[in-house]
C-alpha cells in the first residue's frame, strides 16, 4: 500500500514517536526509534499488539469508535488531534463529549461585547446561558441579576412568570423550546446527563413534563421570535445560531430587530440602558 493511502497509519506512527516513554513510566533505554513502541500503545489502549500493528499498516478494516477513543487516550491526543484521528479512521468526527457549564473565554466575551446593538448570548447544549452582552440584558433578560442555576432557558420559560408573560404564544414557544432542547442535548453529548434536570423540572412544571413526554425534536438554527418587552412593547427579532469553534457544546445565538422601526427602538433602549430593563 502507498504511504499516501494510509494516512491513519502515518498519523498514528507520528503521534507515538512524539511521546516520551520516561514521562509515562516506561523504560527509555535501548530504543532504536524515538517515542513509544507499537506494543506499548496497544497495551495502553487495551487492544492486541498484532491488531494495532495491522492498523498502522492499513490492514484489518476500519476500527470502531470505541477503539479509536482508547487509542486517542493512549496517545494523549488533544481534542483537535482526537477529532483528526476520527476523521482519518472513520471519515467523521467523534461524538461530542459533554462538558458541564462553565464560563466563556475572554476572547469570546469580547465578540459578544462588540455586538453593541444585537442581543447575543452563549448557550450550552443543556441551554444554560453562560455568556451574554449588554444588549441581551436590556432586550431579553438581565442574566447577571440571576443566580447561575436560574440562567437556563427552560427554567425561565416554564418557571419565571415574567418570561412566560413576555411570550405572545407561550404554549407554542414552550413546545418549540422543549423539542429544540432535546435535539441539542443529544447533539451535544448530554442526553445521559440531563435526566436529573428533566426530573426536577417535570416535578415543578406539569406542562413541561407533558411536553417532554411527547418526544418531539426541532432544529433551532435560525428563525423569528416575538416578545412583549416592558419598554419596547411587542417586538419581533430574527435570530441565528452558530457553533463556537472548538467548543461544539456551545452555541452563539444573535438576535437582531426584524424591521427598521424595531431596530430604532432597540438602539434607543440600549443607548439608555443602565441595568434592570430586561424581561
Amino acid at each position: 500500500m502507498d504511504a499516501n493511502d494510509n494516512l491513519l497509519g502515518a498519523y498514528l506512527r507520528d503521534r507515538r514517536t512524539k511521546l516520551d516513554p520516561a514521562a509515562l513510566g516506561l523504560p527509555a533505554a535501548r530504543r532504536r526509534t524515538p517515542g513509544l513502541r507499537r506494543e506499548e500503545v496497544a497495551q495502553r489502549a487495551n487492544v492486541s499488539a498484532t491488531w494495532y500493528t495491522w492498523l498502522e499498516q492499513g490492514r484489518g478494516g476500519a476500527p470502531s469508535a470505541g477503539v479509536l477513543d482508547r487509542i486517542a487516550r493512549a496517545l494523549l491526543l488533544t481534542d483537535v488531534e482526537r477529532e483528526h484521528l476520527f476523521l482519518l479512521g472513520l471519515g467523521r468526527p467523534p461524538e461530542v463529549r459533554y462538558q458541564p457549564p462553565g464560563s466563556v473565554s475572554p476572547r469570546l466575551q469580547r465578540v459578544l461585547d462588540a455586538l453593541e446593538f444585537s442581543s447575543a448570548v452563549v448557550r450550552t447544549s443543556t441551554w444554560d446561558i453562560v455568556g451574554w452582552n449588554r444588549a441581551a440584558q436590556a432586550v431579553l433578560t438581565d442574566y447577571a441579576a440571576l443566580p447561575p442555576k436560574e440562567r437556563n432557558i427552560l427554567r425561565l420559560i416554564f418557571l419565571d412568570p415574567h418570561v412566560r408573560n413576555a411570550q405572545p404564544n407561550w404554549e407554542s414557544v414552550a413546545r418549540f423550546v422543549v423539542a429544540a432542547f432535546r435535539a441539542d442535548a443529544a447533539r451535544g453529548g448530554a442526553a445521559k446527563n440531563i435526566q436529573a434536570f428533566v426530573d426536577e423540572l417535570g416535578e415543578l412544571s406539569p406542562e413541561f413534563d407533558a411536553m417532554w413526554r411527547a418526544n418531539d425534536v426541532r432544529a433551532n438554527d435560525e428563525g423569528t421570535k416575538e416578545i412583549r418587552h416592558p419598554v419596547l412593547g411587542l417586538i419581533e427579532l430574527e435570530y441565528s445560531g452558530f457553533v463556537v469553534h472548538g467548543r461544539p457544546d456551545l452555541s452563539l445565538v444573535v438576535y437582531t430587530p426584524a424591521s427598521d422601526d424595531a431596530e430604532e427602538r432597540v438602539r434607543k433602549l440600549i443607548s439608555q440602558y443602565s441595568g434592570g430593563v430586561g424581561l
